[in-house]
């Protein structure tokens, strides 16, 4: 269920969302001019198209989606931001890709 091409898949697919986010975000704090809006809406339809190439559209894939997310998302914040991950920032991303290796896991140990 769950190999390395699909996990670089669920990075990118996490970068177009933040990216789609972040952008008017900018904007919205007048940090950024309107035209910054072309480029959210097309990262944002990047999203949806890279959720569409998932392995499946389960609350499982999902999951496990938010824990490469929310390890995306600090790396984000660290290199766009310039802002440093504390000590329970990545306490918090392992627990996050621990729960998802258990989920996915426990998934593959289940007779099909």
């Amino acid at each position: 269920m769950f190999d390395l091409k699909t996990l670089g898949l669920f990075a990118l697919t996490a970068v177009a969302e933040i990216v789609g986010c972040y952008l008017p975000y900018r904007w919205l704090q007048g940090q950024a001019p309107a035209w910054w809006l072309l480029p959210a809406a097309a990262s944002l339809a990047l999203f949806v198209w890279l959720l569409s190439l998932h392995p499946t559209a389960s609350g499982r894939v999902y999951a496990a989606y938010a824990g490469v997310y929310l390890v995306v998302a600090l790396g984000w914040l660290w290199a766009v931001d310039g802002i440093r991950p504390t000590g329970s920032d990545l306490a918090g991303a392992a627990l996050a890709l621990l729960g998802m290796v258990v989920i996915v896991w426990g998934a593959s140990q289940r007779p099909t």
